[in-house]
């Protein structure tokens, strides 16, 4: 694992549709998947969150080869709930599930925690689909509190979250 650099940009870009594909055909509908990812997995919007000061990426890589297998994107908050400057959010982290159990998921949450603290923060924000029980399961074992609900559209198609929280 390493923080992602402005030349990892399309590498994420592959990545996060591999792993919002990976993770959610079959539950949701596959036309809105690939409109989501084609929308919000760009190249061009991963340089600008590797750009931003504001944020952080980390990218694991496979040994040998390189080829990402998952990542972790802490950003601006984009939640309907109040947040004040000593927020963050946690807006991506995914790893393709061949390697589900492999650490990578604790091992990119720690870089989160590390990665939020070393940006002044001291609370992490995240949204999660509410039926997605695995990923609610590994968020509650690493300290995080629900706090909220919302609406999020995935293609045309929306869906109910929640809001979860805990501090750095």
């Amino acid at each position: 694992m390493r923080a992602a650099e402005r030349d990892d940009a399309a590498a994420l870009a592959l990545v996060a549709s591999a792993t919002f594909l990976d993770a959610f055909a079959g539950v949701l509908d596959g036309a809105d998947i690939i409109a989501h990812c084609l929308k919000h997995n760009t190249p061009a919007a991963f340089a600008d969150w590797i750009d931003d000061p504001d944020s952080a990426v980390a990218v694991v890589e496979a040994i040998p080869g390189g080829a990402p297998l998952g990542y972790m994107l802490l950003t601006t908050p984009d939640l309907p709930i109040e947040t004040g400057p000593q927020d963050i959010e946690l807006k991506r982290i995914y790893t393709l599930s061949r390697w589900h159990g492999a650490g990578m998921g604790p091992a990119l949450m720690n870089q989160a925690l590390d990665d939020a603290a070393n940006l002044g923060k001291n609370r992490i924000l995240l949204g999660v689909y509410g039926g997605n029980a695995r990923a609610r399961a590994f968020y509650e074992r690493h300290g995080f509190a629900l706090v909220g609900e919302r609406r999020f559209l995935v293609g045309t198609t929306w869906h109910d979250d929640v809001i979860y929280a805990r501090a750095v």
